[in-house]
């Protein structure tokens, strides 16, 4: 077993509070990932699970052990960063071995687990390179795989592929989600403030806010149905469109959901961004925003051009003046 149980976790540094009586049930085998804006407190979170921090309040359970005072090399966790963190002067198969060489496990188990990890993610042809001669792709691939070797009871990974170039985060995101599949019993928690790393391989979102845990669900159910306008806002690229409502309300359009051509609402043209298979087409309505369009393998007005718009009001989202759903 190895859910993560955290109940009423506070972390301050100071008089300043992180983390603000944090509840979450992570379930074992589960991949999750903590989103949200920067400084929302999902990076100091998962150094909380990992002990590398020392919360100021609260339970923590790793597989329904107290771990509050237990240090993190205790805890039965891999933790993978962005920075990679290898050894420059040893080889790939070196770099693997290490943390259960120090452990004096037996050199047949030390080669028979490296082995086994180098094939999870391909890296049997660079066993014997150094990381001087790998690419940026290949040194995290290795990096995720000495986790591996330590056979954790959970993996931790901090913005994993925030270094890489776009084609490469696309690369090392597959390997990620075959990785995965491969350990079904593992334990996975990841933070990203990439939305298409949170909506691909997730099983459940945490979008944090301000220290707080401002909702939980499938990647589906935050896109459809975000409980909050923070939310709303924040999950989905382009972000949802905000337009006032009757007696204070807020209604929240998905740029997807507009129409343009026909309709009752007017708006000028001000800005087109072509994507190839999208385009999104920015109008101007007269308020503070623009409204954000999503046209997909369409005809795109001209800058400047008046156009008709309309959208489906059961496509629409509605919350208070406090921002909550309605």
């Amino acid at each position: 077993m190895s859910d993560i149980k955290i109940t009423n976790l506070r972390k301050s540094y100071g008089a300043v509070e992180v983390l603000k009586d944090i509840d979450l049930h992570i379930r074992s085998g589960e991949f999750v990932i903590f989103v949200g804006p920067s400084g929302c407190g999902k990076s100091t979170l998962l150094r909380c699970i990992a002990g590398l921090e020392r919360i100021s309040g609260g339970t923590l359970e790793i597989g329904g052990r107290v771990v509050n005072n237990v240090p993190a090399s205790r805890r039965g966790i891999a933790m993978v960063f962005q920075s990679y963190a290898l050894y420059p002067h040893m080889s790939v198969r070196q770099n693997m071995a290490y943390s259960i060489k120090l452990r004096r496990a037996p050199p047949a188990e030390i080669e028979s687990r490296v082995t086994d990890a180098a094939r999870k993610l391909q890296l049997e042809p660079y066993l014997d390179r150094y990381p001087k001669e790998l690419s940026g792709g290949q040194r995290q691939r290795v990096a995720i795989c000495r986790a591996i070797v330590r056979d954790p009871q959970v993996f931790l990974f901090d913005e994993p592929l925030s270094n890489l170039d776009a084609a490469l985060r696309v690369a090392t995101r597959l390997e990620i989600a075959r990785l995965k599949d491969s350990l079904p019993q593992t334990t996975m928690v990841y933070v990203t403030h990439d939305q298409v790393e949170a909506m691909t391989l997730a099983d459940r979102i945490i979008v944090l806010n301000a220290g707080r845990v401002e909702q939980v669900g499938t990647p589906k159910e935050l896109y459809e149905r975000p409980q909050s306008r923070f939310v709303a806002g924040f999950v989905g690229s382009p972000k949802m469109n905000f337009i006032p409502g009757e007696d204070g309300t807020i209604i929240g359009i998905r740029p997807e959901d507009i129409i343009l051509g026909a309709g009752q609402h007017r708006g000028k043209v001000s800005h087109v961004e072509y994507l190839g298979a999208d385009s999104f087409v920015f109008l101007d309505t007269g308020r503070a925003e623009l409204l954000t369009v999503r046209q997909t393998r369409s005809e795109v007005p001209a800058i400047g051009a008046l156009v008709a718009y309309d959208y489906d009001a059961e496509l629409t989202h509605r919350f208070d003046d406090e921002g909550r759903r309605l």
